[in-house]
């Protein structure tokens, strides 16, 4: 048996898989800040036996949460003489551009806590400068008198020859045991010192957050049974606990991730290549564009980067995705303006929204889906008071607007759609692609509720809700292999490229993956893939080209440069065919590929009238309150097609079908939506 989990900002997913491929799902609340109980609490629900589970997935946000709420551990940064105020000085581009008060991101070490040492490579890797331990020695007595508990260790050049980081963790690590040590080159080993100390910096800033977390859950784990575990990782794959103590920033996106993985395998079985995923969750919406099959890992990502903040970059492989605050439990308020607002705060899984009667008072979209009928209060888990719902709608929103409570609601529903279709844009519009191309995979509690009129407003013909979708996140990571990138800085214009040295530099870089997957105790079959990144001569950023194994000559330059151009083309409108082609990068992805379960094929037989649970009121947008057919998933024939309005409920999730749409499952389950639109390309 595999099992995942999944842990929300609201509630903890559950999935998991016995040998003949039957799968089953559970949710149970979300357990800030021990979240680990709920890891262990939704496995006592769901009633499997633990003593056959063979494989654990986790998907965490332990990591994102510790640093988005400032509650990582007190850090110090160790860095070369004359570079302690990186940090600071950071970039000089500035996102919001006419903003005399605009204020870069805070540094997550404070200046006294910013040390440096007496050491200098040049831009060779070659030392100038040897490292002098003795003024090391008297860095590492201060930082012990502040009581620092991590310590960040970037230098110069590092990335081209770790010598004097690696011997720095070493002599820390003597004279100072316990502490917790991250050193730039195990972190990345990319050029831009800004880039590669921030991402240190956050590294060591969750290290001791992390590593206490997993700690606990491996503990937990011995003791129901002796399965291999694995931890979710922003690159789209999987990796073992050890590794991901030491790396934990890589586990910064890991449960969305999962989804977009999980969304890439369906859109495959059903012969989908062109996919956009989309998760609603209760406290977030995520997307993210998968083309040809394949989905977008790059190192340029940021957290908490908008149109008035510059964020904080994480040069680390993470899959492209788009997130917003607004989900199930986004709370709807009125701003000082007077404009109606839903998100980003979120009422999460305690008290949750005023449905739960845990104590929420704020109305949430879940709250205003369930006053226009769109839930059921049958559904819910605890007695649902509709007419506190409407009491609260009605005085904190529909009264400033002269709205009725369910006019009100339905607004709550409006703007929180116009969020989610932003961030729909930002993902496909926005980078150039026609969204008529793609069909979009909806999954998260509330993926499968608004997806179908957000494709429509967005021009998406087709809609897949998965099986299991309320906690496909999960299910994505049953479906993942082991997986580690390491992306390091070589320089070389490709006309005056070194066939063998080259060559040798892919070996290096296999062979230390390798020996790390071997170090982990993984004996699945490695499998690897390369890229390079690229640029013409004079820019500044680069395109990412796959390449082919093997070694390197002629045509395989040619090849890559019309790759590149044809990329560069595709993703800024032009070619420059007699300008000269850089390389900057080396990429190599090592999948350690893993047994992953089949997906059952499931024909249903019967009449759709089967399937029919009752007939309710539902109020819709452009025809009010509509009687509408109400379906349970689970009964529906496959293959019969039911045309909208309708509504099709399933455990913890809802599907809603507006007129002009249609709907039918297909034989592995997925529920497939026609939005009604007319696409011509």
């Amino acid at each position: 048996m595999r099992v995942a989990t999944d842990i929300g900002g609201t509630f903890t997913d559950l999935v998991y898989v016995d040998e003949k491929g039957n799968v089953q799902v559970e949710k149970s609340s979300t357990t800030p800040p021990h979240f680990e109980k709920g890891v262990l609490e939704v496995i006592r629900k769901s009633g499997l036996n633990t003593s056959e589970i063979e494989e654990f997935i986790h998907g965490s946000t332990v990591v994102i949460n510790a640093i988005t709420e400032r509650k990582g551990v007190k850090t110090a940064l160790i860095t070369t003489k004359g570079f302690r105020d990186v940090l600071e000085i950071a970039r000089g581009n500035r996102p919001d551009l006419f903003n005399i008060r605009y204020e870069k991101p805070v540094p997550f070490v404070e200046r006294y806590l910013r040390k440096e040492v007496e050491e200098r490579l040049n831009a060779k890797g070659e030392v100038l400068v040897p490292l002098n331990t003795d003024e090391l020695l008297q860095v590492i007595e201060e930082l012990k008198e502040e009581r620092v508990e991590a310590i960040a260790v970037v230098y110069l050049h590092s990335y081209l020859n770790p010598q004097h980081e690696l011997q720095t963790k070493e002599f820390i690590e003597k004279h100072w045991p316990g502490v917790f040590v991250s050193v730039s080159h195990e972190v990345t080993r990319e050029w831009r010192e800004y880039e590669r100390t921030s991402s240190t910096v956050l590294n060591a800033y969750v290290k001791p957050i992390a590593s206490t977390y997993i700690n606990k859950l491996n503990e937990e784990l011995q003791q129901l049974a002796q399965s291999r575990n694995y931890i979710m990782q922003s690159n789209g794959g999987t990796t073992t606990f050890e590794h991901a103590k030491e790396l934990p920033l890589y586990m910064l996106e890991s449960g969305p991730v999962a989804g977009v993985y999980g969304s890439a395998v369906i859109g495959k079985e059903i012969g989908e290549q062109n996919i956009i995923a989309f998760d609603i969750g209760g406290t977030t919406a995520k997307c993210s564009l998968i083309e040809e099959g394949e989905m977008k890992v790059s190192t340029d990502y940021y957290i908490e980067k908008d149109s008035k903040r510059a964020g904080y970059p994480v040069k680390v492989p993470v899959v492209d995705i788009v997130e917003i605050g607004n989900g199930g439990g986004s709370i709807a308020w009125i701003d000082e303006v007077g404009s109606l607002k839903v998100g980003p705060h979120s009422a999460g899984s305690l008290p949750g929204p005023i449905a739960y009667g845990q104590g929420g008072t704020e109305p949430t979209t879940t709250d205003a889906n369930l006053l226009t009928g769109r839930l059921s209060p049958k559904n819910f888990d605890y007695p649902v008071n509709l007419a506190e719902i409407e009491r609260a709608i009605q005085e904190r929103i529909g009264n400033p607007f002269s709205l009725s409570a369910v006019e009100a609601a339905l607004g709550i529903i409006r703007i929180a759609n116009a969020n989610m279709l932003t961030a729909l844009k930002l993902i496909s519009i926005r980078k150039g692609h026609d969204p008529r191309r793609f069909a979009m995979v909806a999954f998260g509690g509330g993926g499968s509720m608004h997806a179908a009129a957000l494709a429509k407003e967005l021009g998406v013909k087709k809609v897949i809700i998965p099986f299991a979708s309320p906690v496909f996140s999960a299910w994505g990571m049953l479906m993942t292999d082991l997986r580690q990138d390491s992306v390091v800085t070589y320089k070389s214009m490709l006309s005056e490229l070194d066939f063998e040295a080259i060559s040798q530099e892919w070996t290096v870089i296999e062979d230390r993956l390798l020996a790390n997957f071997k170090r982990d105790g993984v004996e699945e079959t490695v499998l690897f893939l390369r890229f390079v990144d690229m640029r013409y001569v004079g820019q500044e950023h680069t395109v990412k080209v796959a390449v082919p194994e093997g070694a390197w000559d002629e045509q395989t330059v040619e090849e890559v440069k019309e790759r590149f151009h044809q990329l560069h083309e595709k993703n800024y409108t032009f070619r420059l065919e007699d300008t000269e082609c850089e390389i900057v990068g080396l990429h190599v992805t090592a999948l350690g590929q893993v047994k992953k379960p089949k997906i059952a094929r499931v024909e249903k037989q019967g009449e759709v009238s089967g399937a029919l649970k009752e007939v309710r009121s539902v109020y819709f947008e452009q025809d009010g309150w509509i009687e509408t057919p109400i379906y349970d998933r689970e009964l529906l024939p496959t293959g019969q097609v039911i045309e909208g309005p309708l509504i099709v409920e399933e455990k913890a999730a809802v599907t809603i079908i507006e007129k002009g749409q249609s709907l039918y499952a297909d034989v592995y389950g997925n529920l497939i939506i026609d939005t009604g639109v007319q696409s011509n390309a």
